[in-house]
């Protein structure tokens, strides 16, 4: 295993980030159990969740996930040293969170609290920022040209990322978070933390991790590049894109209890004729090298300049362990210009 920098914080963080939002609707405790033994016995060290989990997010499996991950570190507590945990709290829009007020001082103390709880540890390593309060384009319902970002005020908002980095500076104070970062961002918000950080003399987002992989590249080379220049890690979501890239939605394919059979997220993962038409040559192409697509994506991923750590998901065992390994692969030059020549007739169909 290999490691890197979590951004300007000093922190050694896995290549491989073990996300864990199935853990509580498509994985048990059992299940969860087991993949944290293996990803540590891998040397990974970096785990990822969210107040949210699991997904697909309700009422009712809200906190489903911390609680899992909690359980399993009630049961070793001496491995909590070892690890880099990050959670997130969740922007608004959902009733049944603090009624869908979203990210506030007053909410950001009582969510890191009942993180806290749920996890049963006394700290958080990254806390993050799920999604902005204000319309984020990842989630936004309507088409491109379609988000009102004129409509925003951006006085307004800045105001409140002010108060919200001032939060979390006393929260790390306190000793309840070590460093914070953001999700589903974008440059211009990025570029407000680090103004109102450096104006305050207030620490500094020390990450950022948004959807990218094969089939969505829209982070390269704009927020990537400013990503590297502020020193702030880049962490991939997403990079198959919800399992999508290994072909086993292809045809309309939909795998008892996988994630598209879940039709909650068949929204967010966008399954339509132009990404299965990108699928179907993307299997080509790692079947024409002798790889499977998820080796291919996850490699290609991994190599990109700026990546930090990718977050990978499973909900078995052999894919963990599939997709572990694909870090191990080092892609040559042919098959490098493959996929650059493959990015460029399918630009980023999700």
């Amino acid at each position: 295993m290999q490691y890197s920098n979590l951004g300007h914080s000093g922190v050694k963080v896995s290549r491989v980030c073990l996300g864990t939002m199935t853990w509580g609707t498509q994985n048990t405790q059992a299940d969860a159990d087991a993949q944290l033994a293996y990803a540590l016995e891998q040397g990974v060290n970096f785990f990822d969740t969210a107040e949210l989990y699991s997904v697909p997010p309700t009422a009712e499996s809200y906190g489903a996930t911390e609680r899992i991950i909690g359980n399993w570190l009630h049961r070793h507590p001496a491995l909590r040293q070892n690890l880099v945990l990050a959670t997130k709290i969740a922007g608004s829009g959902l009733p049944y969170i603090r009624e869908g007020t979203g990210i506030s001082p007053q909410s950001i103390v009582s969510a890191i609290d009942d993180s806290l709880t749920r996890l049963q540890t006394d700290y958080i390593d990254l806390y993050q920022l799920h999604w902005p309060n204000r319309v984020s384009p990842h989630f936004g319902k309507h088409g491109v040209g379609q988000i009102g970002f004129s409509d925003i005020n951006a006085q307004q908002q800045t105001d409140d990322m002010l108060a919200i980095l001032q939060t979390l500076q006393h929260c790390v104070d306190a000793g309840k978070i070590r460093y914070f970062g953001l999700s589903n961002e974008t440059p211009w918000g990025i570029s407000q933390y680090l103004k109102l950080s450096q104006q305050y003399n207030l620490p500094k987002m020390v990450s950022i991790q948004n959807e990218f992989g094969p089939l969505h590249t829209k982070d390269w080379p704009y927020l990537i590049e400013q990503c590297v220049h502020e020193d702030i890690a880049y962490l991939p979501w997403s990079p198959l894109a919800g399992g999508a890239l290994s072909g086993k939605y292809l045809g309309g394919a939909r795998p008892q209890g996988s994630r598209w059979s879940m039709l909650q997220r068949n929204g967010l993962f966008r399954d339509t004729p132009e990404s299965n038409k990108a699928i179907a040559a993307f299997v080509e192409l790692a079947n024409s090298h002798y790889l499977s697509p998820a080796a291919l994506a996850l490699s290609w991923v991994n190599q990109v300049d700026g990546v930090t750590s990718t977050i990978i998901g499973a909900t078995s065992m052999a894919q963990l362990q599939q997709n572990i390994a694909a870090f191990s692969v080092a892609l040559t030059p042919e098959q490098m210009a493959d996929m650059a020549l493959f990015l460029r007739q399918y630009p980023a169909p999700f």
